[in-house]
Formats: C-alpha cells, structure tokens, sequence
C-alpha cells in the first residue's frame, strides 16, 4: 500500500521547469525581415522567368517559409505582465512555466493551460461557478469571450458564501471567512488539481467545518477556555494552517485566513441574545454591589475616624441598609429629611 501511495505522490509531484524563452522583439523583427526577404526573392524569380531547376526550388522555398513557417513563428511569441505566467505543453508534455514581464519567444507549437478559465456546460467560467466572489484577473475575458490562458501570480482574495455549522456544544452558527491566497508553483496548480480554484474553495469549507466543531461560540470570562468569538486570532492562525495542509499539492499559499462574519443560527439567535443580557446583568449586579459595599465600608470608616457621630450596632445596620439600597438601586433614591432627633 505505501508503495501505492509513493507512486501517486509521484505523479502528482511537478516542479517548475524554467523554458529557453528568448526575446520576442528580436525574432519578431528577424522574421519580418526573413518573409520580405522571401517574398522579394520569389518576385525577382517570377519576373525574370527563372524556372530552371534551381530557380524552382528556390521559388518553393521562398514560398514554404512565407506561407507556411513565418506565420508559424508568430504563435510563438508571447506577452506577459507583472505577476503573470503561462504554463505551456507541447503534445500533451509539460514543456516549462513563463514568468516575469516582457516579450518572449517560444517553441511555436506549444500551448498554454489554465483550467480555471475552462467553460462549463452553463457558459460561466470555473472561477465564477465555485468561488463567484473571488476578486482576481485571472478570470477576465475579452469581448469575443476568449478565455484567457495566464495564470495570475497576485494575491487574491477568496470569499466564500457563509455557512451553518455546530460548535463544540452544538449549537448552530453562521459564519463565513475571506482567505488571502496566491499561486506559487504553476506546475502543480495546473497538473495535480482538476481546477485549483474550485479546489481552494471547497478546502476552505472542509476545513471551516474541522476547525469549528473544535470550539464554543462564546466562553465565560471567569474561564479560560478558548472560543470562536473571544479567541478570533488563535482561530484564524488555525484556520489558516488547516487550509495550507489540504492546498499544499495544488501549488498554493495561504497568506491569511479571517473570520469575517459569526452569530448564532436564526433559529436560536433570540434565545442565545436573552441568555447573553442575563449574563451581562448578573455581571453588572456583581460589580456594583462589590463597590457599594466597598463604598459603605470606608463611609463608616471614615465616620468612626473623624468622630463625627456615635452609632450603635441597631443604627450602623440601618445606615448600611440604606446606602446598599441607594447604591444598588435600579431607580434614583427619593430622599427623606428627618427634622427630629436621630433617635
């Protein structure tokens, strides 16, 4: 079986090969010149009636390679821009990757291969049918609808559509993340994958879905359990390694992966929000009786210190009812004047 598994592995490995490419301006002038220079000769030939043996040859020849090995030569020359590649096969062979900017010649029978521009039977593109939100060049066309073969090398930005998942405690959530990506082995993303793009997109779901079930929603604040909501950072560093591991043979990078969007499903989003205000005012009611009583203890500290009035146990009670009521009241306190004596 592991024998099985190095062949596939095998297969599946492609590394960048780096074609002869020259320069294009220079073999684009050459054979200008070449097919002028043919086309003149063939015309002395014809208008002097040299038809022996030699001069038909030489008629011939002039003929071939204006007809036929000139026009050739022009599918062989090739325009990139920054940040773009062509992956090129010749009878079916890898032949070699072309990067950089610039005007290049190659071997005129070689084709180029992006299978994420490849049309489906609806007449979208595979960029725009697995991922619609993917904000890219590679999936611009021209207007007689022409696909366009370069490989784009930028960083792009893949959106998927959110998704209902169960947390740790099972609770259905939405959520959704923008993964920054970018193709670095041409080779492997063109060979190993049926479509890189599409591939990418549903990586991203799976691993989502792994990632997900491994944490609550949300997490007490006395606890330090790691959440979705409260550890958004430790969660993107996973989600971001998760996805790396699965694109890994298709030739790709994953520079960042953010959670972008995260709430409870509709369904429970009411009863969750109640069970979130209750927490939040048992929380609030914590802290504010924590600094009345705080509040009491220095006023009678501060009575006891300065001698300003003698209290008994029965009054000290009642002065503490009353300030707890005062501090720890939702509603302002009516104050009553007492114009006898304090007892």
């Amino acid at each position: 079986m592991s024998e099985v598994n190095k062949t596939a592995e095998k297969h599946l490995a492609h590394e960048e090969i780096i074609p002869n490419a020259q320069n294009g301006m220079v073999m684009l002038l050459l054979n200008i010149v070449l097919m002028i220079a043919f086309l003149a000769f063939g015309i002395i030939i014809i208008g002097n009636e040299m038809f022996s043996g030699l001069g038909i040859t030489l008629l011939v020849v002039s003929s071939i390679y204006f007809l036929i090995i000139g026009p050739i030569l022009f599918a062989g020359l090739k325009i990139l821009k920054p940040n773009e590649a062509l992956v090129l096969t010749l009878f079916g062979k890898y032949y070699g990757t072309i990067k950089g900017e610039g005007f290049f010649f190659v071997n005129p029978f070689v084709t180029a291969t992006n299978p994420s521009t490849a049309s489906t039977s609806t007449g979208t593109t595979a960029v725009e049918k697995a991922a619609p939100t993917i904000k890219n060049t590679m999936h611009a066309q021209s207007a007689m609808s022409i696909p366009n073969k370069k490989i784009s090398l930028k960083v792009m930005t893949l959106n998927n559509d959110k998704q209902k998942i169960n947390d740790q405690l099972g609770n259905p959530i939405v959520i959704g993340i923008v993964v920054i990506w970018k193709v670095v082995n041409t080779a492997k993303a063109v060979f190993n994958v049926d479509n890189y793009t599409e591939y990418l997109s549903i990586q991203c779901d799976s691993a989502l879905r792994n990632i997900v079930r491994l944490y609550p929603y949300d997490a007490p604040n006395d606890n330090n359990e790691k959440s979705l909501r409260g550890s958004s950072q430790e969660v993107a560093e996973m989600l971001r390694t998760e996805i790396q591991s699965k694109v890994e043979i298709a030739g790709l990078e994953i520079i960042e992966a953010r959670i972008t969007h995260l709430s409870y499903a509709p369904e429970i989003a009411a009863v969750m929000l109640q069970r979130q205000q209750a927490s939040a005012i048992i929380d609030a009611r914590q802290m504010i009786v924590e600094g009345a009583v705080g509040m009491v203890e220095m006023a009678l500290q501060k009575l006891n210190e300065n001698d300003i009035v003698k209290l008994d146990e029965e009054r000290k009670a009642a002065m503490v009812s009353n300030l707890l009521v005062i501090l720890c009241g939702n509603k302002d306190a009516q104050p009553i004047v007492n114009s006898g004596s304090l007892y």
